[in-house]
């Protein structure tokens, strides 16, 4: 199936490396100019290049997603460029792990600033027109973590379930204005991230994935393309696991 974007602009926040880098490359492919965003200049940048040398048309922003004040400015200036955004898919995310007695109260508000605050400043900053244009996508990138839970994440689980919670109340909000809010939750995907786990933690995940493999990035890049689509109209407020059969 072909699908559908007519002179769509998608702004990706953490869109340097990772699923967020992967999401980006996919949505320009289908020729959607794309906005990428991170707190790197260089990673956000060289997502960009490649995309811009792919033929495709992207640009780069540094922006700290969990800096109210800097993705306002963000927001006003993006939208006096190129006067509305189409696509938005919430990304970014960092992880602070530890059991929680041992958890700072750092590492609780960085995770929940950087992970779920984020989500709400981007909506806020760019989801109004999208609502007097009658058209707009909403993808929040949650977690397997914050449905099932985690030991050792209370803070990023916290923000996942957040992100759920979040999505589902917008979707109701914006509907009757034709803007789809939807969340994909990606389970153990390979990346820079989970490339650090040791053999003995890998040997203890994967017998909880029914496919008994970790995902790709273009695993999720995929589900979310199908969502920012127009063949993706009459679907908004779910959850969509990406995640081998873990959380079923």
């Amino acid at each position: 199936m072909n699908l559908t974007f007519d002179n769509k602009v998608a702004l990706v926040t953490g869109a340097g490396r990772g699923i967020g880098r992967e999401i980006a490359l996919t949505l320009a492919k289908e020729g959607v100019t794309v906005i990428c965003v991170s707190q790197s200049e260089s990673s956000c940048g060289s997502a960009a290049e490649e995309i811009n040398a792919a033929g495709g048309k992207a640009v780069a922003r540094a922006v700290d997603v969990g800096d109210k004040v800097a993705v306002a400015k963000a927001c006003e200036e993006l939208l006096a460029e190129f006067g509305n955004i189409d696509i938005l898919v919430n990304n970014a995310g960092i992880t602070r792990d530890n059991l929680l007695f041992r958890m700072s109260e750092e590492d609780w508000e960085d995770v929940i600033s950087t992970n779920l605050n984020s989500v709400f400043y981007w909506v806020k900053g760019l989801a109004r027109p999208m609502t007097r244009k009658r058209f707009g996508r909403v993808i929040n990138i949650t977690s397997v973590s914050g449905i099932m839970g985690n030991a050792g994440q209370t803070n990023y689980s916290s923000a996942k379930a957040g992100m759920i919670g979040f999505t589902k109340s917008l979707a109701r909000e914006l509907a009757s204005r034709s803007v789809t809010v939807n969340a994909v939750a990606p389970g153990f995907i390979k990346t820079d991230m989970t490339s650090k786990l040791a053999d003995a933690a890998l040997d203890m995940i994967l017998p909880q994935i029914p496919l008994k493999r970790m995902g790709e990035a273009a695993d999720i890049a995929n589900m979310v393309t199908y969502l920012a689509s127009e063949e993706a109209n009459y679907i908004t407020g779910q959850v969509f696991t990406v995640d081998g059969g873990m959380a079923m």
